[in-house]
């Protein structure tokens, strides 16, 4: 499965490792927010529901961080704006250390999200370009193990921290590790070259707010609708479960703090596993088909995760197979929307539909928690999260498949219907 890494060149190898590199670190600085969430609640007498609320918020302005960013890489360049991306969260997840009240901690994690959503739009366009269309979905999918080094690395910082310091102060200590990812801009400034995709792309460059909306156009109004509505799907679906895990392993299991971190660093070994697999199997099997299976198997792993009773040494392995089923889905995400959109209206095409798809699902973390005042937590998050999956796998038959197509192509060809994969061939579903 990593056999091909072998074959990359040396800038392809680079401009992987400052993508993931930045995945990483940007996992690491938002899931920071989810071990605070038990402390607040706390020590500030919040509710679950505004509690969620924060969670939504970040990701309602990662929609716009996103889009916006990948807007602005569409006419400065992908390099450029990845920088800027990560400085800007780091800088407002270290101000979250600050904080007073729920106000102020609320505005905090909505500039926080802005930058969050950049991060994402303008790594995954970059790492998109510059990697051979023969490992696009290898590349960017092994690219996307970040997402599980990031959050496992803040549950075992969220374990360290409690454990060596009291919870008052602790959750502040824990924001203030926030402000590491800005270290990674510096290297990013000396070694990362711009794509050639996007040097060598004819016509004057886009401009003014007019190009937000260019992924709006003509024949890409419904793509672009049925990709965020099928982002959206996906992201509700983990989201659900991610957001108020340690919360549910805290109150409905009674781990403490040091335990429920330790809990969740495990899962993300699964969730490492997911993203191997996720990558390997969309460029074996396609994309379409890659989805399909983790939203099935996510269905069917909530259920049993949060209705069979089992010891907490069963559900740790329960955890670890959850986490590689929910989490499989995101390998493909990247090279699914590259290979959707020509260079000219990637960035904005893409930085929408996934930073949409995450504003829009990012409601269930809200929900989750409004619904948890009048049901049982494990119960809102297995039926909220089955939904949010039912809603990925529908619009997912909508949906081309795209694995083999080269970007060259879509410079000059519209987008293919859907069932119909490169050159006109019939897709796998």
């Amino acid at each position: 499965m990593l056999a091909w890494l072998q074959d990359l060149t040396a800038r392809e190898r680079r401009t992987m490792l400052a993508c993931w590199a930045g995945w990483t670190l940007d996992g690491f600085d938002s899931q920071l927010y989810t071990y605070v969430v038990p402390t607040v609640i706390a020590l500030w007498g919040m509710s679950s529901g505004a509690a969620g609320t924060i969670g939504t918020v970040t990701l309602l302005t990662s929609s716009i961080g996103g889009w916006l960013a990948g807007a602005l890489a569409d006419r400065y360049g992908r390099v450029r704006i990845l920088q800027v991306s990560i400085l800007w969260y780091s800088v407002f997840t270290f101000f979250c250390a600050f904080a007073q009240n729920f106000e102020q901690l609320f505005i905090l994690r909505a500039f926080h999200g802005i930058g969050f959503g950049g991060e994402w739009a303008t790594g995954a366009v970059l790492m998109g370009e510059v990697i051979r269309d023969k490992y696009r979905g290898r590349g960017v999918g092994f690219v996307q193990t970040g997402a599980a080094f990031g959050p496992g690395a803040a549950a075992l910082a969220s374990a360290a921290v409690y454990a060596l310091l009291p919870e008052a102060t602790a959750w502040r200590a824990l924001f203030a590790l926030g402000i590491l990812p800005g270290l990674l801009v510096l290297w990013i400034r000396r070694s990362i070259p711009e794509s050639e995709a996007f040097e060598a792309r004819r016509g004057p460059k886009p401009a003014g707010a007019a190009h937000l909306f260019a992924a709006f156009q003509g024949p890409y109004l419904w793509l672009t609708i049925k990709v965020s509505l099928m982002v959206t799907g996906a992201q509700g679906g983990v989201w659900a479960v991610q957001f108020w895990m340690p919360t549910y392993l805290r109150t409905v299991r009674h781990f403490s703090p040091t335990n429920a971190g330790l809990f969740v660093a495990v899962q993300m070994v699964g969730a490492l596993i997911g993203f191997l697999i996720g990558a390997y199997l969309s460029d074996v099997i396609g994309r379409k088909l890659t989805f399909m299976i983790s939203g099935v198997a996510t269905i069917v792993m909530v259920l049993i995760f949060m209705f069979v009773p089992v010891s907490d040494t069963v559900l740790l392995g329960l955890g670890v197979l959850l986490s590689i089923s929910i989490l499989m889905k995101f390998a493909p995400m990247g090279p699914f929307m590259t290979e959707l959109y020509p260079t000219a209206l990637r960035g904005t095409g893409q930085g929408f539909c996934y930073n949409a798809g995450r504003a829009i699902g990012s409601l269930f973390m809200t929900i989750i928690g409004f619904a948890a005042q009048s049901m049982p937590l494990g119960t809102a998050v297995a039926l909220f999260s089955t939904l949010a999956s039912l809603l990925m796998l529908v619009m997912l038959l909508f949906l081309p498949e795209t694995h083999g197509r080269a970007i060259a192509a879509l410079e000059t060809e519209p987008p293919a219907e859907p069932g119909v994969g490169p050159a006109g061939e019939r897709s796998v579903i």
